[in-house]
């Protein structure tokens, strides 16, 4: 039974060891099939965690972007997949916080802050290659009363669990429209989730649009080109990924850490993971507060290197025990796949590649 928080107020408040200390305990949990954590979200909720990311006027606390980096590496060396859900949905609210349509700021967005409503994204088609093919994968027509969707969103997180689903879809002109559509709404299809390697009970999967009608009321930006350029809804200066990474690779470290205290020969490796993890941490740091030399995809680089590296030296160092299903340094090892391929860059891909090729240096 999870037990009650107080609000978080800082990154360094002892009531985000506390709620961390519990999603870490219930993390096993999520291995089972068709697993959701419904009883975390909840308890991030009831602990302000979905206040962090809006404004004040919205009800919201309004945390800095470091503050963000820093909570977020707290909550993922935590439990991983409940922290990429939270991404999920805090990408959504912030668009809704920030669209021009008082109408659905107001019906949406309270309920997202007391967190007894769930939101999250379907936009991943207008970022990558698919947005090249002759059709788009979701197509937009514009009625005066409406939107007409026709196709399909390829990866969206708990789609079967939300409220709302911010879509992106193109027009004929390949201008663009962002919507909050209601999971209910007749001609949405949720399908069932992919099976990942990791991070299964984000329950991430396609969703496709059969004809939707939806009513402009819930248009949230555009038709224009590129919509997800127009206003604000990006999370931490698009730091949040290397952020999920590093703190994986905090919680591999800290197991190397433990492990060494009992085995000499581990101290080297523990002291230089631990130091590349420092150095990876401030400059995430310093990127969020604007003042860093390192560019975001460097910093990708970085920590999707460190978290492969980490978490494989982790489970060398379990030996055959840690092969084992039941034992958390396998789930490491999958979860740290994830970043190679989620909204991973070309130039990220090719220095991984790189790396893995003896190529790199």
């Amino acid at each position: 039974m999870m037990t009650s928080h107080s609000r978080i107020r800082h990154p360094d408040d002892p009531a985000l060891t506390e709620l961390c200390d519990e999603l870490s305990e219930l993390t096993p949990s999520l291995e089972a099939d068709d697993a959701w954590p419904a009883h975390q979200l909840q308890q991030c909720g009831r602990s302000g965690v979905f206040e962090w990311f809006v404004d004040t006027q919205w009800g919201g606390q309004a945390w800095n972007e470091a503050d963000v980096i820093r909570g977020y590496l707290r909550l993922s060396a935590a439990c991983l997949t409940t922290t990429f859900i939270i991404t999920q949905r805090t990408a959504a609210c912030r668009r809704l916080a920030s669209t021009d349509n008082a109408w659905v700021r107001d019906t949406c967005v309270p309920a997202l802050l007391r967190g007894d409503h769930f939101a999250t994204v379907g936009i991943s088609h207008l970022t990558t290659s698919r947005r090249h093919l002759a059709r788009p994968a979701l197509a937009a027509t514009l009625r005066d009363d409406a939107v007409i969707l026709d196709g399909f969103s390829p990866w969206v997180t708990g789609a079967a669990y939300a409220n709302w689903i911010v879509i992106g879809a193109t027009l004929q002109d390949d201008r663009q429209v962002l919507l909050a559509v209601p999971r209910d709404l007749p001609g949405v299809v949720v399908l069932p989730p992919w099976r990942l390697l990791g991070v299964s009970a984000s329950q991430t999967g396609p969703v496709t649009f059969e004809q939707a009608v939806v009513p402009r009321k819930w248009l949230l930006a555009g038709p224009t080109d590129n919509v997800m350029q127009a206003g604000a809804g990006g999370t931490s200066g698009g730091l949040q990924t290397s952020t999920l990474a590093t703190g994986l690779a905090d919680t591999a470290i800290t197991y190397l850490e433990l492990e060494g205290r009992q085995r000499p020969e581990l101290e080297r490796v523990c002291q230089s993971l631990r130091s590349q993890w420092t150095r990876l941490r401030d400059d995430l740091l310093e990127a969020a507060g604007g003042t860093g030399a390192c560019s975001a995809e460097q910093l990708r680089t970085r920590a999707n290197s460190l978290v492969l590296r980490a978490t494989q030296s982790a489970l060398a160092a379990a030996k055959g025990t840690g092969y084992v299903v039941s034992h958390p340094v396998g789930r490491w090892c999958r979860e740290a796949l994830f970043f190679l391929v989620w909204s991973c860059p070309q130039g990220v891909l090719q220095a991984g590649l790189c790396e893995l090729a003896g190529l790199s240096g």
